[in-house]
C-alpha cells in the first residue's frame, strides 16, 4: 500500500459532499489534516489556517455513504480572498487507512545490526 503525501490526490483523502469555495489540492490537504485530528481526538472544533483560506473545521459526528465512499462528515467555514465560503466533507475511510499505515510504518523499531 503506497504511503500517503502531498502527492496523493485529494479525492482519495476527502470525497467533497459540498462547497461553495474553489477546493484545490493543498486546501483539500489542509481540511483532511485538521479533520483527521478531530477525527482521532473526537474533539468537535478545529482551526485552518491555509495561505488565503482561514476559519473552523467542525465535526459533524455524523457518517455518510456515497456509493463505495464512507467515512465521518466534516463542515468547514472558511473566510477566503474571495469572501467566506463553506465546505462540507467526507474523510474517506481509505483516506483515514493510509495516514495509520503511513503512522504504524514510522513507529516500527529498525532492527539493529551487529
Amino acid at each position: 500500500m503506497a504511503l500517503p503525501n502531498d502527492d496523493v490526490p485529494y479525492w482519495v483523502l476527502v470525497s467533497v459532499l459540498t462547497s461553495t469555495v474553489p477546493l484545490d489540492q493543498a486546501l483539500a490537504l489542509a481540511l483532511h489534516r485538521v479533520a483527521l485530528d478531530l477525527f482521532r481526538n473526537g474533539t468537535v472544533v478545529g482551526h485552518i489556517d491555509h495561505r488565503l483560506a482561514h476559519g473552523q473545521v467542525k465535526n459533524l459526528k455524523k457518517e455518510a455513504l456515497l456509493g463505495t465512499v464512507g467515512g465521518p462528515v466534516f463542515e468547514a467555514e472558511l473566510d477566503t480572498e474571495r469572501g467566506a465560503g463553506m465546505v462540507r466533507f467526507i474523510l474517506t475511510r481509505q483516506g483515514i487507512e493510509l495516514f495509520d499505515a503511513r503512522e504504524a510504518a514510522t513507529r516500527r523499531v529498525p532492527e539493529l545490526l551487529n
